[in-house]
C-alpha cells in the first residue's frame, strides 16, 4: 500500500479550496491586513509577521497558483522558495505596510508560464502516448527545470487522462471528457491572465489570504465566500446527495467510502474503489472534483445515474435516489464476542457529535445499557479507529462514562489562559475491564477520550505506534446558526490554542502512544499531524489530578468544592502491573500468526493490491487481537 496518502479526500459534503470558478470576493489591501490582524490577534502562536513566517507565505503562494507544478519551473521559483535576506525583508516590511507587490510579480510571472503552457500543450497532438502511466507518478511532485521535463510530464498527465476517456461509450463522449479537460484548463488560465486589474487583483489578494493562513499552522485557512457557504454544509453535516467518499485520481473519483445510512449504502450496488467517470452521462475525467459533486447532488427523492469502473475492466450505470446525508447515519455501531459465562462488548464509535436528538455520550449510553441487558459484559473494547474527532464537550461527556468525576481535558487559548473541562455528574455506564483500540486516524476528540482514560489508568490502549497527533482548537468567523450568511469578504477559521488531558500532555504531533503496540491497516502510512505542513510544535502543563479548582471563580469555588471533591476519579494502577504480560502475550500471538504476518508484509509494500483491503475489512486481524488482548485481561483480575 502507499506510504503516503497525499490525494485529497472528499465528502460529497465538502468543498475544496480551489478558487477558480467561483465569485471572488471584492477585498483591498486594507482588507487583507484587516484580516490578518484578526487571524494574529486570535491564533495560538503568531502575534506579528516575522521574516520566517514570510518565507513559508511565498512557498504557500506558489503551491496555490500553481498546485500541480504543471506551469512554473524550478529556476523561476527558486528565487522564492529559498529568498535572500534581502527578499524577506523586503516582503516583510511591504506585508506590514499593506502592500504586496512581490505576489504581484509571483503572479506576473505564473501569467508568463500559461502562456509557455499553452505553447506546450499544442505540441501535445503531436507527440505518442505513454502506456505506462501510475497515478502514484503525480504524489509529491516538485517543479521541472526545463521545457522538456515540462513537456514530459504534461505528456504523461494526458496519457492518464486519455487512457480513463477511452473507457467510455463512443468517440463522440471520448472527446468531450477530453474537451472538458482542455476546457477546465483554459477557463482556470483565462481567470489568471485576465486583462480586468480588479478581477485580478481579488484573484491575487485572496490567494495572499490563504497563503498568509496556511502559513500560520496546518488547521488555519480562509475561505471565499463560496467557499465558505459550501463549507457551512460540513459544518451543518447535512445535504442532499449520495452519501459518498471520493478521491480525485485524474482519471476519473474513486470510490473511498460509502457513508452507512446514506443513499448509496441502500442496496445500490456502488462499491468502495469504484471509479466514477461521468455522471448523467456527461464524462467527468478531468472535472474539478467540486464540479463532480455539484453534478451529484441535487433535489431529495431524484435520481443521479453514476457511470463506473470497476476492477478497470467492467463498466456499470448505477442509478442512485438522492436523499438527505448526515453523518450520524454512521456513528455507532456495535457487536459482541462470547466470553465464557458472557461477552466482550465491541462497540465503535466513529465521530464526537451532538444535535436537538442525538448525541455520542447518550447514544454510546443506550448501546451499554442495551447490551448489558441482553448480556453480562465482562469487558468491552471502545474502538476509536475510525474517529476523526468532533465536538469537544462530547469527548468530556463520553469519557465520563467511564469515570466518576474529575477533570477531562484543559484548553490554554492565545493568550495563555488555561481552562478545564470536567466531568461532574460522579456516575459511570460501565467500570469494568475496559480497551481503547485507536489507528493513526483516531484525532483531536478521539485522543482526548483514549489519553484521558489512559492517564487515569482507566483503560488499555491499544493499536497502532500512534493515533493523529492533532492537539489544536479552531475558532470560525461564520456562524452556522446565522442562517447561511457569509460575509461578501470571505471568512476563516484559525487555531486558538491547545488541548491536554488530565496528565498535562497533549497529543499534538506525537499522538497517543498505546499501552500495546497491534499493528493494522493504516500502520504502515505516513499519517499524522507531523506529516502536515507547519504543524505547532507540542507542549505541556502541570498535571492536573488532583484538582484545585484554581480556574472557578472563588465564590463559586467554595459553594461547589465539598460537593466535587466528593468521588473523585483516582489514578489507578489496576493495569499497569499486568501490562508488560499483556504485550508478551500479544507479541507471541503476532509473530505466530502467518497470515497476520503476510496480511503486513503486504501493507508495507507500496502498491499493495484492493483485494487486500477487502481481506482486512473481513478478517480485521487488529481487532481480533484486540478482544484476545481483553480476554487476557480479564483472566489476570481475577
Amino acid at each position: 500500500m502507499a506510504k503516503t496518502i497525499r490525494n485529497a479526500l472528499f465528502l460529497l459534503l465538502l468543498v475544496t479550496q480551489g478558487l477558480f470558478g467561483s465569485k471572488l470576493p471584492e477585498i483591498s489591501n486594507s482588507d487583507v491586513v484587516s484580516t490578518l490582524n484578526q487571524m494574529m490577534e486570535a491564533h495560538a502562536s503568531f502575534k506579528e509577521l516575522s521574516s520566517p513566517l514570510i518565507g513559508r507565505v511565498l512557498e504557500e503562494y506558489l503551491e496555490e497558483l500553481d498546485p500541480t507544478k504543471t506551469y512554473l519551473l524550478g529556476g523561476e521559483v527558486d528565487k522564492w522558495l529559498s529568498p535572500s535576506d534581502e527578499i524577506l525583508d523586503f516582503v516583510l516590511n511591504e506585508a506590514k505596510n499593506g502592500n504586496y507587490t512581490a505576489f504581484w510579480s509571483i503572479h506576473d510571472l505564473m501569467v508568463e508560464a500559461v502562456s509557455r503552457r499553452a505553447r506546450l500543450e499544442s505540441q501535445l497532438d503531436g507527440i505518442a502516448l505513454p502506456k505506462d502511466v501510475s497515478v502514484n507518478e503525480f504524489k509529491n511532485l516538485d517543479w521541472v527545470q526545463s521545457e522538456e521535463e515540462l513537456l514530459e510530464r504534461l505528456t504523461r498527465i494526458k496519457a492518464l487522462q486519455a487512457n480513463a476517456a477511452a473507457r467510455l461509450d463512443d468517440d463522440e463522449t471520448r472527446d468531450r471528457a477530453l474537451q472538458r479537460i482542455a476546457k477546465r484548463r483554459i477557463s482556470r488560465e483565462e481567470e489568471i491572465s485576465s486583462k480586468d486589474e480588479d478581477e485580478r487583483g481579488c484573484l491575487i489578494r485572496s490567494h495572499i489570504l490563504k497563503a498568509f493562513a496556511a502559513s500560520f499552522d496546518a488547521h488555519t485557512a480562509y475561505f471565499t465566500p463560496a467557499e465558505a457557504s459550501q463549507f457551512m454544509i460540513q459544518v451543518q453535516q447535512r445535504l442532499f446527495g449520495i452519501g459518498a467518499q471520493l478521491r480525485d485520481d485524474l482519471n476519473g473519483f474513486t470510490i473511498v467510502k460509502i457513508i452507512e445510512g446514506g443513499p448509496a449504502s441502500w442496496a445500490t450496488g456502488l462499491k468502495v474503489n469504484d471509479r466514477i467517470i461521468a455522471i448523467n452521462h456527461e464524462p467527468v475525467v478531468g472535472y474539478e472534483i467540486t464540479e463532480a459533486v455539484e453534478l451529484i447532488r441535487g433535489e431529495e427523492g431524484t435520481p443521479v445515474l453514476l457511470t463506473v469502473l470497476r476492477d478497470d475492466d467492467e463498466k456499470l450505470e448505477i442509478e442512485i435516489i438522492r436523499g438527505e446525508v448526515v453523518i450520524k447515519e454512521a456513528r455507532i455501531e456495535s457487536s459482541v464476542i462470547p466470553y465464557g459465562d458472557g461477552v466482550v462488548a465491541h462497540i465503535s464509535l466513529h465521530a464526537f457529535y451532538q444535535d436537538p436528538i442525538h448525541s455520542s455520550a447518550a447514544d454510546l449510553y443506550e448501546e451499554i445499557a442495551r447490551i448489558r441487558s441482553e448480556h453480562k459484559i465482562k469487558g468491552l473494547v471502545l474502538d476509536l479507529r475510525l474517529n476523526s474527532g468532533g465536538i469537544l464537550p462530547q469527548a468530556v461527556a463520553v469519557t465520563g462514562l467511564f469515570i466518576t468525576k474529575g477533570i477531562v481535558v484543559s484548553i490554554k487559548d492565545n493568550h495563555g489562559s488555561i481552562e478545564h473541562l470536567r466531568d461532574i455528574d460522579g456516575k459511570t455506564a460501565y467500570d469494568g475491564p475496559l480497551v481503547v483500540l485507536t489507528s493513526k486516524l483516531s484525532a483531536s476528540a478521539a485522543e482526548i477520550v483514549a489519553q484521558t482514560l489512559q492517564d487515569y489508568g482507566r483503560a488499555v490502549v491499544i493499536g497502532d505506534e500512534h493515533t493523529y497527533g492533532k492537539g489544536t482548537f479552531q475558532t470560525f468567523t461564520l456562524d452556522a446558526a446565522n442562517n447561511g450568511r457569509v460575509n461578501p469578504k470571505g471568512e476563516f477559521k484559525v487555531t486558538r490554542g491547545r488541548y491536554y488531558t488530565v496528565s498535562g500532555k497533549s497529543p499534538q504531533l506525537v499522538g497517543v502512544i498505546p499501552d500495546i503496540i497491534v499493528p493494522g491497516l493504516y500502520s504502515a502510512m505516513e499519517i499524522g499531524e507531523k506529516h502536515a505542513k507547519h504543524p505547532l510544535e507540542n507542549d505541556s502543563i502541570p498535571e492536573n489530578f488532583h484538582d484545585d479548582l484554581a480556574d472557578i471563580p472563588v465564590v463559586q469555588r467554595d459553594q461547589i468544592s465539598w460537593l466535587y471533591r466528593f468521588n473523585l476519579q483516582p489514578k489507578l494502577k489496576t493495569y499497569t502491573r499486568l501490562i508488560p504480560h499483556l504485550k508478551k502475550n500479544s507479541e507471541t500471538r503476532i509473530a505466530q500468526n502467518k497470515l497476520y504476518q503476510s496480511f503486513l508484509a503486504i501493507l508495507d509494500e507500496e502498491d499493495a493490491p484492493p483485494e487486500t483491503v477487502e481481506l482486512y475489512a473481513e478478517g480485521d486481524p487488529q481487532l481480533k487481537e484486540s478482544i484476545n488482548i481483553m480476554q487476557d485481561l480479564i483472566v489476570l483480575l481475577k
